[in-house]
Formats: C-alpha cells, structure tokens, sequence
C-alpha cells in the first residue's frame, strides 16, 4: 500500500518551493498555487521516482494535503476546493506561447506527445509572470524538445490565436536540420517527440481537437495549419522538396528510448520510427 509523504518531506516542499520566495509573489492564491504546482511536479518527478512507496496525487489532492500540513496555509485549508477552482479557471486565461518547428523543406513540422494522454500538440506552454512571449517559447521549446531556437526565433514571424480567453501565438522556427536531436529536458512532461508531414494534417479554424489522415489525435493544432500553409507559400525552403524521395513522418524521440534505423532512396535518412 503507498504510504503519506512524512511531515518532514511536506515542510521541505513547502519551504523549498512556496515559502521561499519573493513576498510578491505570495500576494495572491493564483500565484502561491503555481509555487504548489511546481512542488507537485518535483514530489511526483523526484520524491516517488525515489521512493516508489510514496503515494502519488494529482495536483488538487496535493494542494490540499500541503495546506493542511503547512502552518502558514492552514487557516485556508477549509477553502481549499474554491481556491483551487478559481486556480484552475485563472489558468486556462493565462497567454501560451511556442513554435512550430519546419524543417528544411518544410514538409514536415514536429509535434510533441504528453506524458499522459494520446494527443500531439506543438510544443508550447504557459507564460511566467513579466515573462517577454519570444522568450516564454525559447523556454518552453528547450524544456519539451531538448532544442535551442532563440538563434532562429524572429519576433515577427508567429501565428496568434484566442481560444476563449486563452491566447496563444506560435512562433515559426523554419529550415530545422533534419539530423538535429531532439529530447526534452523535464521529466514525465513529454513522452514522444516526432516529424509528421504537413501535408496529413487538415486545417480547421474551430476545433482545438483533431486528427491526421492516419487517424494521430492532434490538440490545438488545426487552427494554425490554413496560416502556416500560407506562410510556406511565401517563403523559399532552403531545401527544395524532392517528389521522387519524399520524407516521411516518424518518431525521433520516444521516453522508452527505443529507435531504429530506416533508409530511404539507398540513402541512411534518420534514426526513428517511421508512421
């Protein structure tokens, strides 16, 4: 049977992560509940990675059990469950930004898999607080992907979108070598990156959720795709598309780390799976 994080494991977590910080950003429940989460990902990704005794809770459950261990947040343990539901309401209001990744004749762009689920999304993420949106998608593409943009990042080149009062802007990172390696840096966030041709994917303006032709479940990719296409429109690959040896979708990055090697045309292509 797990067993309960000890008292002294929660002091640790809550010191670390919560308490321990600039006293602006304990002003509101919003900004102290992004601290627990933080704790949450380390308990989860380090504390029962360690000890796989150690009982594993989703965020609200872990929310609650700091509040009522930590001194400083008891009085507020018995409003938990409308703290927290204003958390999660203020959340999905917060901007997002990333990129879509084409590579260099781009045919292809990369998508990233959840830890948990089964949909492919770009890589992107939340933005930090005065956080710049350009470095918001450096970030979250080098936390997902393993991959520095910054040197091929331009401010004004992304696609921006609103999702009720979520908006979230993409920016395109263009002529991606096809040799590049690509791993994330967190842990149990991602767990398969993959190439998946363009041309599989159906543009929508409405449906945040949606499939390839090969039947892939896609998250917030869709409503991008009629702009991306036109953007490939107007810009010159720097490697012209070769009918005869087109490139296929594969997998380059998987968490249980098993790839093998396919050939194209007589020619070594890459080491991945091919879809």
């Amino acid at each position: 049977m797990a067993t309960l994080p000890s008292q002294e494991l929660l002091d640790d977590l809550c010191s670390r992560f919560v308490l321990n910080v600039p006293k602006e950003d304990l002003q509101s429940f919003e900004r102290i509940l992004f601290l627990v989460e933080h704790a949450h990902w380390f308990y989860e990704d380090n504390s029962v990675e360690n000890d796989p005794s150690l009982k594993s809770f989703t965020l609200k459950e872990f929310t609650s059990l700091l509040f009522n261990s930590c001194n400083v947040f008891k009085p507020y343990a018995a409003h938990i469950d409308d703290i927290f539901e204003d958390f999660m309401s203020y959340k999905i209001r917060v901007p997002v930004t990333g990129a879509i990744i084409l590579d260099e004749t781009y045919e292809r762009c990369l998508l990233v898999k959840g830890w948990k689920g089964s949909s492919w999304s770009f890589p992107r993420g939340k933005k930090n607080q005065d956080e710049e949106d350009d470095a918001c998608a450096v970030r979250e593409v080098l936390e997902e992907t393993g991959f520095e943009v910054s040197k091929l990042l331009k401010k004004e080149e992304y696609i921006e979108m609103v999702f009720d009062e979520q908006r979230v802007r993409l920016y395109i990172i263009a002529g991606v070598k096809d040799d590049t390696v690509f791993a994330p840096l967190t842990k149990k966030e991602i767990s398969e990156i993959a190439w998946q041709r363009l041309d599989e994917l159906q543009p929508g303006m409405g449906d945040v959720t949606s499939r390839t032709s090969s039947g892939l479940r896609l998250y917030m990719v869709a409503p991008f795709l009629k702009s991306l296409k036109a953007w490939i429109s107007a810009h010159q690959p720097p490697v012209a598309p070769r009918p005869h040896r087109s490139l296929k979708g594969c997998s380059v990055w998987r968490a249980t780390g098993r790839t093998r090697t396919i050939f194209q045309g007589g020619l070594k292509h890459k080491e991945c799976h091919v879809w």
